[in-house]
């Protein structure tokens, strides 16, 4: 796939003391077909070249990427008279909803109906891209949530309906299906291996629904962990991606998908050039698997596992800090049946060297179910090697297991609407978050309670009150408690929802 046409392209030449300037150089298409790279050297300076345009790229991949809009139902609030307006008069966000959603939003001026809950829809918005000319479509989990109705706009506007194939929350990765008279475009997978820090890559997607969006920029890290992504190794790139660009492409100069674009990090909401792409090698297994039945087919082992530190290995006597350290082995699993202990440490797995914990975890995960593996361990001062035969994981026994452990001392604020307990190691495994994370886990909401007015769901983990942390139970009553002595109505809670951070306003003084 031609990326680039064989156009004049601008040579950018650096040298220590003359500075920088630029050459147009003219080549001719019957000499040199494609991107031209010329460098030149001044001493022991060397220039690279910059592409001096992605037109004909975007040119080509554009047509194959798509908006998606997503109908959902949730429990909706009705206000009348003197109830507080859900975004308070100072609310940089309060003249936005107003002018865009006027008497559509709950608790605006000339919202008619009485107060209470009601079903309501909420659209969400993001973008995909299409993989095969049938009309086969990627985009993230998150986007397609719990959909209700999914329509995708093609680059030429027109729009279809599309079906949800499947989906993988623990990777973030949806499939979707429209039907259409004739092949759609399509763009295909890349090797996002062979992808380099530095690389340019650019970004297509639909940025808060403005449609087909081209930004450009490099790979600026490989291998990232995010909270909650423990299956994922995030590319990270600072072509600069907003909400609405979830499920979007990430693509190198040949045309071909190396990242779908999933999430940023941003302490203010907007672009900041960090974003991060789920690597095209991931995504390539999870869209075969939700390709073939709607589910994917991942590996268990049944085993609870730490980091190796520093003291870990010493104490080990390990050389260097390196493996995955298993805190506990669950019954009648995998790692039990094969001899598994806590204490081990593994080192390889199938082959692969452990170099940090969650290596284990991908490696596991990305392991045909039913397949017998060589396990290389460190046990009692030495080397060993165990056979392991793969689980099936199964996402319902993993729920059930995680429901159970939520509902353990949970602490009633039904001022507010919510049930918490103290977050412990066993939820921060099951939630997959670092071992570091702290806060509080909701393990329930009630309907129509401040709680649920501001989004909050069970499942989630309060991390702060107004930048404040909540270590406990006790820390969160007491935040909510000094705001309430304050006179403050609204304040900020830092939820970390499976890794991914949010901050949504709560109404203190609804209850």
């Amino acid at each position: 796939m031609q990326a680039l046409s064989s156009k004049t392209k601008a040579v950018v030449v650096t040298h220590p003391s003359a500075g920088s300037f630029s050459l147009r150089t003219k080549l001719a298409a019957a000499t040199l077909a494609g991107f031209s790279i010329l460098a030149f050297t001044f001493g022991d300076a060397k220039a690279s070249i910059t592409p001096d345009s992605f037109a004909d790229l975007a040119e080509e991949v554009s047509p194959a990427v798509v908006g998606v809009v997503v109908e959902q139902e949730f429990q909706g609030v009705r206000f009348e008279g003197d109830q507080p307006h859900p975004f308070g008069p100072n609310s940089p966000y309060r003249e936005f909803f107003e002018r865009f959603f006027g008497d559509q939003f709950p608790g605006f001026p000339g919202h008619e109906g009485e107060p209470g809950e009601r079903e309501r829809r909420r659209t969400g918005l993001g973008s995909g891209f299409i993989i095969d000319p049938s009309g086969y479509i990627v985009t993230n989990n998150h986007v397609v949530g719990d959909a209700i109705e999914i329509t995708v706009t093609l680059d030429d506007g027109s729009e279809l309906e599309a079906e949800l194939v499947g989906r993988d929350r623990r990777t973030d990765l949806a499939l979707l299906k429209v039907e259409a008279d004739e092949p759609l475009p399509a763009v295909e997978f890349g090797d996002s291996d062979g992808i380099r820090v530095g690389d340019w890559v650019m970004a297509v997607g639909n940025p808060f629904g403005f449609g087909g969006t081209v930004t450009v920029g490099v790979v600026s890290a490989r291998g990232r962990d995010l909270r909650g992504g423990t299956l994922v190794d995030f590319l990270q790139v600072d072509a600069p991606i907003n909400r609405g660009n979830s499920g979007g492409p990430t693509f190198n100069l040949e045309g071909e998908v190396i990242g779908i674009n999933t999430a940023i990090f941003s302490p203010n909401g907007g672009n900041v050039g960090i974003g991060f792409a789920i690597p095209a090698n991931t995504a390539k297994r999870i869209i075969d698997d939700l390709k073939d039945d709607g589910q994917v087919s991942r590996g268990w082992l049944g085993v609870r596992i730490q980091p190796v530190t520093d003291e870990i290995a010493e104490g080990f006597g390990l050389e260097e800090a390196r493996g995955a350290l298993i805190a506990k082995v669950e019954a009648d699993s995998p790692a039990a049946d094969s001899g598994l202990k806590a204490g081990d440490v593994i080192l390889e797995w199938d082959g692969v060297e452990i170099e940090r914990f969650k290596d284990l975890s991908r490696a596991v995960a990305e392991t045909r179910a039913g397949k017998e593996v060589e396990v290389m361990l460190w046990r009692n001062g030495g080397e060993e090697t165990l056979v392991v035969e793969t689980g099936h994981f199964d996402e319902e026994q993993v729920a059930a297991l995680e429901q159970k452990g939520k509902a353990v001392e949970a602490r009633d604020m039904s001022d507010i609407g919510l049930k918490v307990v103290e977050l412990n190691d066993e939820h921060r495994a099951q939630l997959g978050l670092d071992e570091g994370a702290k806060g509080v886990l909701v393990t329930g909401v009630e309907r129509g309670s401040a709680a649920a007015q501001a989004g909050i769901r069970r499942g989630d983990v309060i991390e702060s009150v107004a930048l404040e942390e909540t270590a406990s139970a006790e820390a969160l009553k007491e935040a909510i408690k000094g705001a309430q002595e304050e006179g403050k109505s609204l304040v900020p809670l830092l939820i970390n929802r499976r890794g991914d951070q949010t901050f949504v306003t709560l109404d203190i003084q609804a209850g």
